[in-house]
């Protein structure tokens, strides 16, 4: 590939504008040589203004996604995106977050340009484990395992039962609980159906996931082994 689609594909800038970067010389190797538009260069040695390139396409990221956020590119407001580089929401393909976290949920959520990935993921038949923790507005009442594991709990609007969830009472007002489906708002909506309100969400883990140690509103790119234990059902 010509290093100008490549950056461009990288959302440095349009080809137009990339082909200036490389006339002004900001496009160099690792040894601060100048490139240009026809060098054949590995996608390691390139530097802009002396940085590294962005990771190539097959970009996996971890963001842990404070509350207050939308997960979309064109809504008003602060938008997910913006914790991250802007070249990312313009990278070819497209670097997609994985399912959505709506405004008010904080924690772990995911973003690929692979869309087999994507797909693998979100697959009915991948059944990963998504585990939050809630902070409800009235205590528990005491049968909500129960009802959550039973698989016969019908939401509102929906046509088919939800799969059995897991729930692990912290306190009588904090749960962790464990789907492996990903239905609209399903966890407040569960909560809703028995009586009581989240007033506060996250999500902690996918598959075999976690956030660990990454500070609110960090990300980080994910490894192969990352991408290995995503796909388990525990880290």
């Amino acid at each position: 590939m010509k290093l100008v689609k490549l950056l461009a594909n990288l959302g440095y800038g349009s080809r137009k504008q990339v082909a200036w970067m490389f006339r002004e010389g900001r496009v160099t190797d690792a040894a601060g040589e100048v490139l240009y538009a026809d060098d054949q260069v590995g996608h390691a040695d390139v530097r802009v203004d002396g940085e590294a390139l962005d990771p190539p396409q097959g970009l996996t990221l971890l963001l842990h996604k404070p509350s207050g956020y939308t997960c979309s590119t064109k809504d008003t407001g602060r938008l997910v995106y913006d914790l991250l580089p802007p070249r990312f929401r313009l990278r070819s393909p497209v670097l997609s977050s994985v399912g959505r976290l709506d405004r008010e949920t904080s924690g772990l959520l995911l973003f690929t340009d692979d869309g087999q990935l994507l797909h693998r993921i979100i697959s009915p038949k991948a059944a990963l484990p998504k585990v939050y923790e809630a902070t409800l507005a009235e205590p528990l009442r005491g049968n909500e395992a129960v009802l959550f594991a039973s698989g016969a709990m019908l939401l509102e609007a929906d046509n088919t039962p939800l799969k059995p969830a897991v729930l692990d009472v912290l306190s009588p007002t904090q749960a962790r609980l464990t789907i492996t489906e990903g239905r609209y708002h399903q966890v407040r909506r569960m909560f809703a159906a028995v009586g009581n309100h989240v007033i506060a969400l996250h999500r902690s883990r996918v598959g075999g996931l976690s956030l660990d140690t990454l500070p609110e509103g960090a990300w980080r790119a994910l490894d192969a082994a990352d991408i290995a234990r995503l796909m388990t059902a525990d880290g």
